[in-house]
């Protein structure tokens, strides 16, 4: 019996090797594995442990942090009004009791009386005098040194301490190699501090520090810092914009009967913008490096258009070309729109989805693999193993923001497989966006790209009236549906939600559709939403679109591609919940006609001051760079370009909107090091971005 019980106890070491270990498992999953990843985790506050105050002066500070010293006088578990640890300290002028309402019993032994503890939180006023509610402390000595330094607050993770990560980063700080990746000219021409001067004060800035400036991060450390970040994103976006050039494509230079067929049979000219828009498509296809070309355009700028006549130079140049959305419902409008156009002129296109029938698929790949398809339309399910092109010479990705890096990744090889990868022969890429990203996020985040916009709307597309309207007056809304239908025109009703949440009460789709349905007896009222079979919600725009519905109630579904010229009125129940960029691509489904056409934002009360931003900006514009511009000033780069979707490696320091001169700053240092100093951009990369450089490349 000894062997077993020897066998399942571990030993002391295995125990610390094991918490050891988890400890390193929470570090990595804060993305801090290397010395440098933790020199550069930057505290994002600082506290003041370098003065103790008197407990009758600390007394006075309701409301303020302080941090005090004293002997333990009293230690109990009290059970009144609920279970916590009472404690109280003591100096020579008073004493402070300290209130823990979570802890663990060996907190009660380390606080034992006779004790010496110090003490740092925030003041209050209870029953008893001035209390601290779950402090920082210490058991310390008598006569323990104070720090000489601010104590930082670094960001963490769930059970990962404030102890444990300065400990880590003290370590990586005396370790790493802290020696200035940019050359002394560069430094002096910008006025930046050295970088270990830098990230020595950030970690340890001494107690005369000019406090404001290390929080608003304006303090000469921290512009060294976002100078740093900002250089690093620059440096890796345009050498991935080299290697990119440096890769070949297949020159896509005829521009023949069907590219001019197409034009000639489309029921509408196309706008001054859209011609120029396609110009630059034209003249990056027929180079024989890819294209890498970001297509912006507000909702209903005729973006499809511009696509399907690139489509058109690939095909007519003798490949194909395929082009990927990230919802069924937009494919399919895509997939119904650009086959009207082509199909009557002699090109094939298939239609490949995640929800077609086994046999229908296995056509569609058949068709893709001999070439016979010419233009290929569909989701995520074009980047599935089982998809093989004949010459795929062009990607389109719509709606770009919303696929990863990964799965960008694949659809662009799949004209390239089995090729070694200095040879590679990749497809020209084109990427669509309704969400315009405001000239200073483009710059940064797309430097290796070739960004196209279209400023303009094609002619006859009415003005949107925006009015914003209190959940109260909710008949009146109902009341204006109905008028509205009995003149002809469609109503979209947008609700959040499908199934009940207690926790949002939001009113959702089935039960607005049911209400709706009751409320108009002589209306037809559709319903579509994200769990109905794609059969299901394809006879449901279908009669939409026949104008056989006269109110859809739908959820964001139809927020991208519907195209239905008659809807004129749209609702948008609870547009407080929504974002800005959702609710601009949701008013974008009406004003595609001749009728006047209104946008009623049903809101909520009370309104956070969030949500009355964003409602106020809908209410005022309907230019989406203008939206696009107020929505990163309310949400920041990351929320903006849906960081976990894109995988771009953000910014953590740079403020785009209020570092500006720092991002020109960076453009043009990295061009001049890539020019003249190749070490300097290899020692900085490796510093800031490690393995994380291969997500900008995308």
């Amino acid at each position: 019996m000894p062997e077993t019980k020897q066998k399942t106890e571990p030993s002391a070491k295995t125990s610390r090797a094991a918490r050891s270990g988890k400890l390193e498992d929470k570090l990595a999953r804060l993305g801090l594995r290397s010395d440098m990843d933790f020199v550069l985790h930057l505290p994002m506050r600082y506290e003041d442990e370098t003065i103790v105050v008197d407990m009758h002066d600390a007394g006075f500070m309701s409301g303020g942090a302080a941090q005090v010293e004293g002997v333990v006088t009293d230690c109990e578990v009290q059970y009144r009004p609920r279970r916590q640890l009472v404690v109280t300290i003591a100096d020579d002028t008073g004493q402070v009791t300290m209130r823990f309402l979570n802890f663990y019993g060996s907190q009660a032994k380390q606080l034992a009386v006779g004790n010496r503890v110090r003490a740092r939180g925030e003041v209050r006023h209870g029953f008893f005098g001035a209390e601290m509610v779950h402090p920082a402390y210490k058991v310390i000595n008598e006569g323990a040194p104070l720090p000489d330094v601010l104590t930082p607050v670094y960001p963490s993770g769930e059970g990962v301490s404030q102890t444990a990560l300065r400990r880590a980063i003290e370590t990586a700080l005396a370790r790493a190699n802290l020696a200035d990746t940019l050359p002394l000219a560069l430094r002096d021409a910008l006025g930046l501090m050295p970088f270990a001067d830098a990230v020595r004060l950030l970690h340890h800035p001494p107690p005369d520090v000019d406090e404001m400036a290390l929080e608003d991060r304006s303090h000469p450390a921290w512009m060294r810092m976002k100078f740093d970040e900002l250089l690093a994103q620059q440096l890796s976006l345009k050498r991935a914009q080299e290697a990119r050039r440096s890769k070949g494509a297949v020159p896509l230079t005829v521009v023949g009967a069907l590219s001019k067929d197409l034009l000639a049979t489309l029921p509408f000219s196309l706008t001054r913008a859209q011609q120029k828009v396609l110009a630059e498509i034209r003249n990056d296809l027929v180079a024989p490096h890819p294209m890498q070309r970001l297509l912006q355009g507000d909702v209903g700028s005729g973006k499809t258009v511009v696509a399907a006549l690139a489509a058109a130079q690939a095909i007519d140049s003798g490949c194909q070309a395929a082009l990927m959305a990230p919802t069924e419902i937009l494919a399919e409008q895509h997939f119904r729109k650009i086959a009207a156009w082509m199909e009557p002129l002699g090109v094939k296109v298939a239609w490949l989805t995640g929800s077609q029938k086994k046999k229908e698929k296995t056509e569609s790949l058949a068709l893709v693999e001999a070439g016979v398809a010419q233009l290929v339309v569909g989701t995520h399910a074009l980047i599935q193993e089982a998809v093989a092109f004949a010459r795929l010479g062009l990607v389109i990705i719509d709606e770009q923001h919303r696929f990863g890096v990964g799965q960008r990744l694949a659809l662009r090889n799949k004209g390239a497989e089995g090729e070694e990868e200095a040879s590679r022969i990749v497809p020209h890429q084109l990427m669509m966006s309704a969400t315009p990203i405001p000239r200073t996020l483009a710059m940064t985040y797309y430097a290796d790209l070739e960004v196209s916009v279209i400023d303009e709307l094609p002619p006859g597309r009415t003005p949107i009236v925006t009015r914003v309207i209190d959940q109260n007056r909710r008949e009146e809304v109902i009341a204006r549906v109905h008028a509205a239908a009995l003149e002809g025109r469609q109503v979209y009703w947008v609700c959040p939600l499908i199934e009940e949440s207690e926790a949002l009460q939001l009113q959702t789709a089935t039960d607005t559709h049911a209400t709706l349905a009751a409320a108009l007896p002589d209306l037809r009222v559709g319903l579509v939403h994200g769990r109905m079979k794609p059969a299901e919600k394809a006879e449901v725009m279908d009669a939409f679109l026949r104008a056989e519905i006269h109110v859809l109630v739908a959820t964001t579904v139809i927020e991208v591609g519907v195209d239905v010229p008659n809807a004129s009125l749209m609702v948008i129940e609870h547009a407080e919940r929504f974002g800005l960029s959702q609710l601009h691509q949701l008013r974008g489904r009406v004003g595609r006609g001749s009728a006047a056409s209104v946008c009623v934002l049903l809101y909520q009360s009370p309104l956070g001051p969030v949500a009355r931003q964003r409602l106020v900006t809908m209410r005022e514009t309907t230019d989406g760079f203008e939206i696009a511009r107020r929505d990163l000033e309310i949400r920041g780069p990351g929320e903006f370009l849906g960081a976990r979707q894109s995988g771009q490696a953000l910014l953590r320091f740079a403020d785009l909107e209020h570092d500006s001169v720092l991002v020109e700053g960076a453009r043009e240092a990295a061009q001049r090091l890539l020019r003249e100093d190749l070490a300097t951009v290899e020692a900085h990369l490796a510093r800031w971005l490690g393995s994380r450089e291969e997500y900008l490349k995308v």
